[in-house]
């Protein structure tokens, strides 16, 4: 039962028909993992924790650079050389109190991932590298967990909820890492600061969309942004059925 505070807190949010309070109770109840604190860790962690997601990890080995500033947004020029995964903690806590977080500042290995992704309901895909994203789509259809992806690249990005009953996973839609080298770098293409946000705040949509069993999220779609042109595109994907890490051969 919600106390006083927390109903007032999430009052707004209790008032769609389709969530109330049984599902802001659901909500409290829930653990969701975040794998990169960066631009689109961000805005996801942000609102998820302002939704009332009860318990957040955050995966990140990296230090705030100024860099990152522009378009990272729960860092400002003092944590610059703190490590991200604690700065992100403390600035997530200060927003939401009613809440717990974790903070992994460690690299994410396969026995690391396996460990920490099993303690957690659903898993974001806020990264920047290929080797983790593999990792993690690996992990989460191990163990049965959604995995709500997303990616951006100077004005563009896309997300898609993965791992998720008959809709494919990351594998599925990208077979293989493109070649050493081929991948586009965002230090070198570059990137708009409000990109990863717009981005960002759709990856938690999807969240609590599934954390909630609202809508259709986007299983078995994949939606691209194009912010020069303002378009929103989707995309069907479909599942792989000689997927070496979903078809189950």
């Amino acid at each position: 039962m919600l106390t006083a505070e927390q109903a007032e807190r999430y009052a707004r949010q209790v008032a769609l028909r389709e969530v109330g309070a049984a599902g802001q109770e659901r909500l409290l109840r829930s653990r969701v993992l975040v794998v990169g604190a960066g631009g689109l860790g961000s805005a996801v962690l942000s609102y998820l924790a302002a939704a009332g997601v009860g318990t957040l990890g955050i995966v990140d080995r990296d230090r705030v650079e100024p860099s990152n500033l522009h378009r990272q947004i729960l860092y400002g020029p003092a944590d610059v050389g703190l490590p991200k995964a604690e700065v992100a903690r403390r600035r997530v806590l200060s927003q939401n109190p009613g809440v717990s977080v974790a903070a992994y500042p460690e690299a994410l290995g396969a026995s690391a991932a396996r460990r920490i992704v099993a303690g957690y309901d659903l898993v974001v895909d806020a990264t920047d590298n290929f080797p983790t994203r593999y990792l993690l789509n690996e992990v989460c259809v191990r163990l049965g967990r959604p995995l709500v992806h997303g990616a951006v690249l100077r004005y563009s990005g896309q997300v898609s909820v993965l791992c998720q009953g008959q809709g494919p996973c990351y594998c599925c839609l990208f077979p293989a890492p493109p070649p050493e080298g081929a991948a586009p770098d965002p230090g070198v293409e570059g990137i708009l600061g409000a990109t990863p946000g717009v981005v960002g705040t759709i990856q938690a949509v999807e969240c609590l969309k599934v954390l909630l069993g609202l809508g259709t999220p986007l299983v078995g779609r994949l939606l691209l942004y194009d912010g020069l042109s303002g378009d929103f595109q989707v995309v069907p994907v479909r599942r792989d059925p000689r997927c070496p890490v979903c078809s189950g051969e």
